[in-house]
């Protein structure tokens, strides 16, 4: 294997900042369409919110990379796409961009745990007033949202280092 070939570039110039700023929001679109054009054939929708849980990692780790108003277009392309009410993303992830906001008031400095709290219980919070916005109540859904969240939470990790790693190729500049 040459030296080219390695992932070991300290001295490469950063992305351009424009790039650099697209970068989150074009993740987190991706991931909303990734969840719509899976091919997943299940009797079940457990296809957990993969924007949303990339939305909160951007917002949790890169606290600077998204503005505060990111959430509401994100959200109308989300419904969009999943074919959920509209608007229904569009305020529930502006809901949990508000709620953070008031939760980094609070504390001072945050561990990648007390991340992965805030963030499911934002994730928790999203798909139950997700099914309480777009389904009957008397449908009996509720032990599938809750394989779903409990996906989405796990998925929460794996999401994080997907951000690390997507905003370390940023640069110092973005």
């Amino acid at each position: 294997m040459s030296r080219n070939s390695i992932d070991y570039r300290p001295f490469q110039p950063a992305l351009p900042p424009a790039h650099a700023r697209a970068l989150p929001w074009a993740s987190v679109m991706g991931a909303s369409a990734l969840t719509a054009v899976i091919p997943v054939v299940a009797s079940l929708p457990l296809m957990p919110p993969l924007g949303l849980v990339l939305l909160l990692t951007w917002r949790l780790l890169a606290r600077f990379s998204l503005r505060p108003w990111a959430a509401a277009p994100l959200g109308l392309f989300d419904d969009l796409l999943s074919g959920q009410p509209l608007g229904s993303a569009m305020l529930l992830w502006s809901l949990c961009f508000i709620a953070i906001d008031l939760i980094e008031q609070r504390l001072v400095a945050r561990d990648f745990w007390q991340d992965w709290l805030i963030a499911s219980g934002a994730i928790v919070f999203c798909i139950a007033a997700g099914r309480w916005i777009a389904v009957p109540l008397s449908a009996h859904v509720d032990t599938v949202l809750l394989a779903q969240a409990m996906i989405a939470v796990m998925l929460f990790p794996l999401s994080a280092r997907l951000v690390a790693w997507i905003d370390r190729k940023r640069g110092p500049a973005a």
